[in-house]
């Protein structure tokens, strides 16, 4: 059986605009815990590298010590009050349905590698009803390892029998590409997601500014002569 070339998402900043949705769960914690809410304005530099470093982010704004403990105990309230409305204020991005529609169209298969917890991916998917368009959906619990570990996204394609050789991860931040640099995988990066410094400076292999760029991105991507170029 020959595997197929596959283009695997990032989520988070990526396929969607979940920030408002994370930072209204932070906020509930951090307002349990005597703290001032912090403003969405606030996201692209606390979200994106998962729940635990988002809580322990948004108390090193706040100036609070957080010992360890405790950060999991906030860890476990996080995921249950997260896990009650995952998607109410979250939208996917513009030209993204229709961007992977072009990309099933010519044959690729298409996956989701994130660092968000399975179930909390899976609820957003279900909840745009996009699930059933990915071969494989990887969480950051789904095997032993999780990006920036290159494992993490090299499994997410072998679960969708997609061709390692012909494969293009797509993401917004510095967890992205260098996942995607350890295994030996071209990155394309959108430049309005959740990153603590412009895309364009971290060096992805290309970076598109819509949705409507990406199959034309992904075709120069697995081209050798563009990525050399």
């Amino acid at each position: 059986m020959s595997l197929s070339p596959i283009v695997v998402f990032d989520l988070d900043g990526t396929l969607a605009e979940t920030a408002p949705d994370i930072m209204r769960t932070l906020n509930v914690i951090l307002e349990r815990e005597g703290l001032a809410a912090l403003p969405l304005e606030r996201a692209r530099e606390l979200v994106g590298a998962g729940a635990k470093a988002l809580i322990e982010r948004g108390f090193k704004v706040s100036g609070r010590p957080l010992d360890a403990e405790t950060l999991e105990r906030l860890f476990q309230d996080f995921l249950a009050i997260y896990a009650q409305d995952v998607a109410s204020n979250s939208y996917l991005f513009d030209g993204i349905l229709g961007a992977m529609d072009r990309l099933t169209g010519e044959g690729y298969a298409l996956a989701v590698c994130t660092n968000k917890p399975i179930l909390h991916t899976r609820l957003i998917l279900d909840h745009f009803g996009i699930a059933q368009r990915f071969a494989a959906v990887a969480g950051r619990d789904t095997f032993p390892y999780f990006k920036p570990d290159p494992r993490h996204l090299t499994l997410t394609i072998e679960m969708a029998k997609g061709d390692p050789k012909r494969a293009v991860m797509i993401g917004d931040s510095r967890t992205d590409i260098a996942t995607a640099r350890a295994a030996g995988i071209p990155s394309i990066c959108v430049p309005f997601g959740y990153t603590d410094a412009p895309i364009e400076t971290l060096e992805p292999d290309f970076v598109i500014q819509h949705f409507d760029e990406l199959p034309s991105a992904v075709a120069r991507a697995l081209d050798p002569v563009a990525i050399a170029s």
